[in-house]
């Protein structure tokens, strides 16, 4: 009889804690703050939304995104798929904010909030990868 192994993260249990932590401290934020405003319209993601101009459809892809990789970052098996994909969204975002809102210090919250998410996409890198 063999004994199926125990798959252990490639980190510390400290780090190992703090990432649980970050990530569902980062993913409550992208589901509820992030994501809920975008769905029920509020004035300022539709504002921000109408300066993009390319019509509201594009606040619910990025808050359908939004929620997906906020709830994949609060579970163990999508925490890095979720953390990569956020990453990507939140250079999309600092760039739109660059240079079609010309937001000037408004470009600061994706580009941090794409740090956080880069670096949980570190710390998880082993569920990048399946093996099954």
């Amino acid at each position: 009889m063999t004994v199926p192994s125990v798959s252990r993260p490639s980190v510390s249990p400290a780090v190992h804690r703090t990432l649980w932590v970050l990530q569902i401290l980062l993913g409550l934020f992208f589901v509820l703050a992030s994501a809920a405003p975008k769905f029920w319209g509020d004035p300022f993601a539709v504002a921000i939304f109408d300066g993009i101009g390319v019509g509201q459809w594009l606040r619910y892809v990025v808050g359908v995104l939004e929620l997906a990789g906020g709830i994949g970052l609060m579970t163990r098996r999508f925490s890095g798929p979720a953390a990569v994909g956020l990453v990507l969204l939140m250079i999309g975002a600092a760039l739109t904010q660059a240079f079609v809102l010309h937001g000037g210090l408004l470009v600061l919250t994706p580009i941090v909030l794409g740090v956080l998410a880069a670096v949980i996409a570190v710390g998880r890198r082993e569920t990048l990868t399946t093996t099954r």
